[in-house]
């Protein structure tokens, strides 16, 4: 028996959640009484996503809500250090839907959504192990699939990115510009346009908070118009967007995190954009893509990481026990790159 220090939903919020009220750490005994064919995992890293804030509401959705009173879950990278499943033996690192907390029992019908890392997990100086969280875990997985699917990008498209310092949108720009697009984005500070245009080489940048209207800003970057929309704000970003988009323009909807906080949501006024200028509007969950595209993303994202022809900023934050205020600074957009959460060492 050990302690366990776990992430409880305690309430649904209606706003932002608040550290003691909705959510809060509790530390428990850990009775790993392990039954045929589950495991026992010591949690490494976890991601902080924003579709984690839609699992705090009672709305029914794609993905069930947090349950009250239970520890919370979500993607993570850990250590197999009890196990009585073949497939996952003891000491092999695995990613996948582990718990918030530092110990997770895993019964047999979560085994099943664990994924083994490669033998080379342990060693590689090239690719951290929170990599498996971000650039080749969800957030990379939702880059790479929802931009060749749903954005089918031709060279010489313009593409704009809201939240393009994020988890997933710092990604999209770059496998753009691979693809020979003209690459434009948002950001919520000046250091992250600065990283946008210095680092990630994006055509151009704007800090949606100055300089005007987003909307103004957005003509001035792209005074040619936007063939791609890739949507993670929604409100009056995307209301700019369908205002900016070109004829057969194609918007990406990955997330709409301004909305995610707020009880009076923000009404698009120009939908008929999407009528007049005959605009494709998808949105989707990873799962869609899962099965035609998960091995060419490993591929193709594994060599880029390896060739040094790709970069991920990643923002972590050490210990359980600040991973609340992590969160809600993620929702306010504090964070800076993907937000993770190194809860142990290897």
């Amino acid at each position: 028996m050990v302690q366990n220090k776990s992430a409880v939903f305690l309430k649904f919020p209606k706003e932002f959640p608040i550290p003691g009220e909705h959510f809060a750490i509790q530390t428990k005994d850990l009775h790993a009484d392990l039954k045929p064919n589950s495991v026992l995992l010591r949690n490494l890293y976890f991601s902080l996503d924003p579709y984690m804030r839609g699992r705090m509401s009672e709305a029914k959705s794609y993905i069930p809500h947090f349950q009250l009173n239970q520890p919370m879950n979500g993607n993570g990278v850990a250590e197999v250090i009890e196990s009585k499943n073949p497939a996952f033996p003891k000491g092999a690192l695995v990613s996948g839907m582990t718990g918030w907390e530092q110990y997770s029992v895993m019964p047999e019908g979560f085994v099943s959504q664990l994924r083994l890392l490669p033998e080379n997990a342990r060693t590689s100086k090239k690719i951290p192990l929170s990599a498996y969280v971000g650039v080749l875990g969800m957030p990379g997985f939702t880059a790479y699939s929802s931009l060749k699917i749903i954005g089918q990008p031709k060279a010489g498209e313009t593409i704009f990115v809201s939240a393009a310092a994020g988890a997933v949108g710092q990604l999209v720009g770059q496998m753009a510009k691979k693809l020979g697009l003209r690459v434009v984005g948002s950001a919520g500070s000046d250091d992250k346009v600065d990283y946008l245009l210095k680092e990630l080489k994006f055509d151009a940048a704007f800090n949606y908070k100055k300089n005007g209207t987003i909307l103004e800003n957005l003509r001035h970057v792209a005074p040619e118009g936007v063939d791609i929309y890739y949507e993670n704000v929604g409100g009056e970003t995307l209301e700019a967007a369908l205002e900016c988009m070109n004829t057969h323009g194609r918007i990406i909807v990955c997330g709409m995190i301004s909305q995610y906080n707020t009880t009076t949501p923000y009404g698009i006024r120009n939908l008929g954009h999407l009528v007049a200028k005959r605009i494709t509007m998808r949105g989707f969950i990873n799962d869609d893509f899962a099965k035609e595209w998960y091995g060419d993303f490993l591929k193709d994202v594994g060599e880029w990481l390896e060739g040094d022809e790709i970069i991920y900023k990643e923002d972590v934050d050490e210990g359980i026990d600040g991973s609340l205020d992590a969160f809600v600074g993620m929702l306010k957009g504090k964070n800076f790159g993907k937000q993770v959460v190194k809860i142990a060492d290897l």
